[in-house]
C-alpha cells in the first residue's frame, strides 16, 4: 500500500495508512471548524508539507488541507487509480508529405511526477502525435525514440547518434525531419548537427518545451505544431530550432540552429536568435521564410554525414581572479583546443598571457568569443587584443560560445593539422558567422 501513497509523509501518511486508503480513493474530510471537503486523493509533491493531504475536488481542482488535531479523514469509496492513456493516433490524410519524428527526451515528452513535482521523460514519440491530432492535418508524421534522456545528459556520442539517425530517415525521402529535444542543451545540439549535417535535402528542425504537455500552460503542442509545418513548408535546407515567438500561443520562431541561445530559464519565449534574422516564422499553420539568406534544400543524393566530434575541447568562461592554472591543467590532460568565453571585444587578462604561450608552443588551438550577448570579438582596438593575437589566440568574429566549442569538436574529429583547424574555424560552414552586426538584431 505504501507505494502508491509515495509522496505523502508524516501525518498525512499515517492517517492515510489507519484508514487504508490509496491514491484515486474518494475521502471526506472532516474540519474540526466545520468545513467539509470531499474529493479523489491524488500524489503530491513529496518535499511538501508532511501534514498535507491533497484531494482533487469535484470541480477539479485541487486543494491541498493540512491535518490536525480535531479534524477527521474517513474513505468513502475506492475511485479509479490515476494512469496515463494516450490518445489513440488520429488517421493520416493520404497525400501529405511524410515527415519524420525523432524523440530524444526532454519536456516536450515528459509529464509531471507528482511525487517530486518533477517532470520525467515518459511519453514515446507516438504520444506526442496522439496528444496533438492537428498534426494529421499538416503531414503523415512517423515517430521514432532514439532516446529518453534529459538534455543535460546529452553528450557528442548522443549528437553523433542523432545526425546518423536523421540522415538514414532523410534517405528514406521524408520532406522534413522533427527532433524532440530537451531546452537546455538544443542550442548545443542544433550546433552539431548544423555541422555534421551538410547540404541538407531538407529542413531539420528541433523542437522543445518549457512546460510539459499535461499543463494549462504547456508550450508542446504549438511548437511542435510549428515545427512540423516547418519541416514541410520551409524552403531551406538547414538545421533550425522552432520555439514559441512570445508570451502568446500564436507564432512560432524559427531560429538558425548555429545562432540560437536559451536566454531566460522559464518563459516560453526564451530562444532568440542572436546576431543574426529569424530564419521565419510559422503563424495560423502557415510558415513565413524571414532571412532571404538561407541555404536552400540540396537536391536528394547530395547529403554529407560528418558525425564525429573529439571531447578534447573546452569552453572556458573568463573572469576577475580567474587563475591561469586552470588552463595549465587542460594542457596537461591532454585537451587539443580551448574556446575562451572573454570579456566585451574578447579579452582575458595578461596572468593568461603564459599559459597561452604554451597552448600556441603544443600546437593546441585558442580562440576567442565574447562573454557578451550582442556584438563581435574585436582584438585590434586595445593592446591586450593585440598581445593575445600575438600567443596565438584566434578571434572567432560573432560566433556564439557555445557554438564555437560544438564547431572545435567537430574540426578536431575532421584534421589533425593545426593549420587546418584554424582555416576550418574561420570558415563560414553553417551560417555560424554574420556578414555584418546589425543594431536591429539586438532587439
Amino acid at each position: 500500500m505504501s507505494s502508491s501513497l509515495e509522496g505523502y509523509k508524516g501525518v498525512a501518511l499515517d492517517v492515510l495508512r489507519k484508514i487504508g486508503a490509496e491514491v484515486g480513493d474518494v475521502l471526506r474530510i472532516h474540519k474540526k471548524d466545520g468545513a467539509v471537503y470531499e474529493g479523489v486523493l491524488v500524489p503530491r509533491f513529496e518535499y511538501g508539507d508532511p501534514e498535507c493531504i491533497v484531494l482533487k475536488l469535484r470541480n477539479g481542482y485541487n486543494v491541498g488541507l493540512k491535518i490536525q488535531e480535531g479534524d477527521r479523514v474517513e474513505k468513502i469509496g475506492e475511485g479509479v487509480k490515476p494512469a496515463y492513456k494516450p490518445r489513440p493516433i488520429p488517421e493520416a490524410v493520404s497525400g501529405l508529405p511524410r515527415v519524420s519524428i525523432v524523440s530524444t527526451g526532454g519536456t516536450i515528452a515528459s509529464r509531471v511526477d507528482y511525487r517530486t513535482g518533477a517532470v520525467t521523460p515518459a511519453l514515446r514519440a507516438e504520444d506526442l502525435y496522439s496528444m496533438v491530432p492537428e498534426l494529421a492535418e499538416v503531414a503523415q508524421v512517423e515517430t521514432k525514440v532514439l532516446f529518453s534522456i534529459f538534455s543535460e545528459d546529452m553528450t557528442p556520442k548522443h549528437w553523433s547518434k542523432i545526425a546518423e539517425e536523421i540522415a538514414s530517415e532523410l534517405e528514406e525521402g521524408v520532406r522534413g525531419v522533427v527532433v524532440a529535444h530537451g531546452t537546455d542543451t538544443m542550442g548545443y545540439t542544433a550546433a552539431a548537427l548544423s555541422f555534421a549535417l551538410q547540404n541538407l535535402p531538407a529542413p531539420v528542425v528541433l523542437v522543445g518545451a518549457q512546460r510539459s504537455s499535461d499543463r494549462p500552460s504547456s508550450d508542446a503542442a504549438l511548437n511542435l505544431i510549428g515545427a512540423v509545418v516547418t519541416a514541410v513548408q520551409a524552403p531551406f535546407g538547414e538545421v533550425a530550432v522552432a520555439m514559441h515567438r512570445g508570451l502568446s500561443d500564436d507564432v512560432v520562431a524559427v531560429h538558425r540552429g548555429t545562432k540560437v541561445r536559451k536566454c531566460h530559464t522559464s518563459r516560453r519565449d526564451a530562444f532568440k536568435s542572436v546576431n543574426a534574422e529569424l530564419l521565419g516564422v510559422v503563424e495560423n499553420g502557415t510558415y513565413r521564410q524571414v532571412s532571404q539568406d538561407y541555404r536552400p534544400r540540396s537536391p536528394p543524393g547530395k547529403l554529407k554525414v560528418r558525425p564525429t566530434f573529439d571531447e578534447k575541447a573546452v569552453l572556458v568562461k573568463y573572469y576577475p581572479g580567474f587563475n591561469p592554472e586552470v588552463l595549465e591543467k587542460l594542457l596537461d590532460m591532454g585537451y587539443r583546443g580551448i574556446i575562451l568565453e572573454g570579456t566585451g571585444l574578447g579579452h582575458v587578462g595578461s596572468v593568461c598571457l603564459k599559459a597561452l604561450e604554451r597552448a600556441r608552443d603544443m600546437g593546441v588551438f585558442v580562440g576567442m568569443t565574447s562573454q557578451c550577448i550582442w556584438g563581435r570579438v574585436n582584438m585590434n582596438v586595445y593592446y591586450t587584443g593585440r598581445d593575445l593575437q600575438r600567443v596565438g589566440v584566434v578571434p572567432l568574429e560573432d560566433m556564439l560560445p557555445e557554438t564555437a566549442v560544438v564547431k572545435l569538436m567537430w574540426v578536431l574529429a575532421q584534421t589533425d593539422s593545426l593549420e587546418e583547424v584554424r582555416r576550418l574555424m574561420l570558415t563560414d560552414i553553417a551560417g555560424e558567422f554574420s556578414p555584418r552586426t546589425s543594431y536591429r538584431w539586438s532587439a
